[in-house]
């Protein structure tokens, strides 16, 4: 079992990982965990994990993954363990930082129990309506701490690209799938997988009917007060993946969708997982945008080493 060296900051401290410039990587497995600061536009507790042999003093790429504790809960500190398993021990995210060498991010986002319907972990439309300080505008407090973590990360002698790379599955898939229609600017590349084969779609309406977010871009610019950037996000490298046993299917609940989006959905990309999936990548080609798209045989809702290596390739290639 790796050990993991776990230190708690407060972001006013400075935090220097490598003082010696003959130091060259870091020795060991590394879990920073990094305070919430308001100031500066995050009021959410975030996760960096950076693995041994990570080099300093040389330009890299920070990873960032979105939390999905996979329940709702009023208690923080559960968010807090889910987060911190995600970060150091179960996820994709976490094979393409010890194999790649990169920085992996994790932010600590809660889904409250108390307000059900807002479906934090997949940016839902709840959350970008949602006008308390804690839950308002979560993308724009995910773009605050990454701006922070590349700060930290300085500190630590580990530059990262202006850009970052993005992974998610199930609900951090669907985070990060509309993460990247907000701020495709900030995006070098991603990978995505289980997410109920429902894509955010590069369009107003579908057959005459409108898609407000998170389904298309009819009332994008209301929204995110800016028009949707298609030539940035069609510079994204995309990755996207399903198991072709995968029925996981969010559209069906309430605090994923709501009976009007679940309609839209099941009427026009259709009522099952795998039908949706494809009708999506026809919906995406036909705007000119090229992920690329794979399929699993015998794989239901989960990964296997054979798909966390595709991810890792991936990766690795865009890192060239």
């Amino acid at each position: 079992m790796r050990t993991i060296l776990l230190l708690i900051l407060s972001i006013k401290c400075l935090f220097s990982f490598a003082q010696n410039n003959e130091l060259k990587c870091s020795k060991s497995d590394t879990l920073v965990i990094i305070e919430k600061n308001s100031e500066k536009g995050f009021y959410h507790d975030y996760i960096l994990f950076i693995p041994k042999e990570t080099p300093f003093n040389k330009k890299t790429y920070l990873l960032v993954e979105p939390n999905n504790t996979g329940r709702t809960t009023d208690s923080i500190e559960v968010h807090k363990k889910y987060a911190i398993d995600l970060a150091s021990i179960s996820s994709v995210g976490n094979n393409v930082s010890t194999m790649l060498k990169i920085p992996l991010l994790v932010p600590i986002f809660p889904r409250p129990a108390k307000q059900e319907l807002i479906y934090t972990h997949a940016l839902d439309r709840d959350v970008m309506l949602e006008k308390s300080p804690e839950l308002k505008r979560l993308d724009l407090q995910l773009l605050a701490i990454i701006n922070d973590a590349k700060i930290v990360l300085n500190k630590m002698n580990i530059q990262v690209d202006s850009k970052v790379f993005m992974s998610g599955f199930s609900a951090s898939a669907t985070f990060t799938n509309r993460f990247s229609f907000i701020h495709p600017e900030a995006i070098k590349a991603l990978a995505i997988g289980g997410f109920n084969g429902e894509l955010m779609l590069p369009q107003k309406d579908i057959n005459g009917t409108k898609l407000n977010y998170p389904l298309g871009l009819n009332d994008f610019t209301v929204l995110f007060d800016k028009k949707f950037d298609i030539a940035s996000f069609k510079q994204i490298t995309q990755f996207i993946y399903m198991g072709e046993l995968d029925e996981n299917d969010a559209v069906q609940f309430d605090d994923a969708y709501s009976e009007h989006e679940r309609q839209i959905i099941n009427n026009y990309l259709g009522r099952e997982v795998q039908v949706r999936y494809l009708k999506c990548q026809e919906l995406y080609l036909e705007k000119n945008i090229f992920p690329l798209f794979e399929n699993y045989e015998n794989v239901g809702h989960w990964t296997t080493s054979e798909i966390n290596f595709a991810v890792i390739k991936f990766f690795f290639n865009q890192m060239k």
